[in-house]
């Protein structure tokens, strides 16, 4: 059903088949606690990658193996979700690389800014939260439709300018130009609209899905807040460049 689809491919209908009878239910208590665990795994390798550069190790292939690792992983579990209580924490450490690899080098040049993001991303979580629960915004299938569809063309932009990247073909998406950061701009929105859809998934679902539905739940906020600190993180090394 159309009402049901959402830009978050921990969210698709395939995940909530209810393919076996549980007793226990997926509850919103039992998602935080499992986020909560998560992003501390994520925090700590960060923090563990950004320890070895301060030490002069080369970290060069830390960001691209943790990308790389992360897309194995979400593959293998969207055909084996029932793997996702070992999957979703191997996810968790394959991110605390990328961003270990990808805010070292911010870092050393910026060494608030990495913190500065982490603020953002947080305040604008809990902002779409409330906007959400006090249902000053309601999400409508036209909504819902408006951000599903320019979040996959952000997600296919940065595909295609990846693929590139190898060509040695530098996409306008990474410098510095006005157009550039419009476009961090656009998506640090429609990240932060995307916790519209995932919030208002997981309502429809709590105490209805499996327990352990309760880890693609976590996997997809995991994504959501991943992506949108990363955009954050992008945007104001840009701009604190351009300025």
């Amino acid at each position: 059903m159309s009402f049901l689809k959402t830009n978050n491919p921990a969210f698709s209908p395939y995940f909530w088949e209810q393919k076996n009878v549980s007793q226990k239910k997926m509850t919103v208590s039992g998602i935080i606690i499992k986020t909560f665990l998560m992003l501390f795994i994520t925090t700590g390798i960060t923090v563990f990658v950004w320890k070895l550069y301060s030490n002069g190790v080369n970290i060069k292939w830390f960001a691209t193996g943790g990308v790389l690792a992360a897309i194995v992983i979400s593959i293998i579990l969207s055909v084996r979700q029932n793997w996702a209580h070992i999957l979703v924490p191997l996810y968790a450490i394959a991110k605390g690389f990328f961003l270990g690899g990808f805010t070292s080098y911010i870092k050393a040049q910026y060494p608030e800014m990495p913190y500065q993001a982490v603020g953002v991303t947080l305040v604008t979580f809990f902002t779409i939260l409330m906007l959400y629960q006090t249902r000053i915004i309601v999400v409508t299938k036209k909504l819902r439709s408006v951000i599903i569809t320019v979040c996959s063309t952000i997600f296919l932009v940065y595909l295609i300018s990846w693929i590139l990247s190898f060509f040695g073909i530098r996409s306008f998406i990474w410098g510095t130009s006005w157009l550039a950061i419009s476009f961090n701009i656009v998506a640090a929105t429609f990240a932060a609209l995307s916790f519209l859809l995932d919030f208002d998934f997981i309502e429809r679902y709590k105490n209805k899905a499996p327990k352990y539905k309760e880890w693609m739940a976590c996997y997809g906020l995991l994504v959501t807040i991943i992506w949108l600190y990363v955009e954050v993180l992008r945007l104001m090394k840009k701009l604190a460049i351009k300025f």
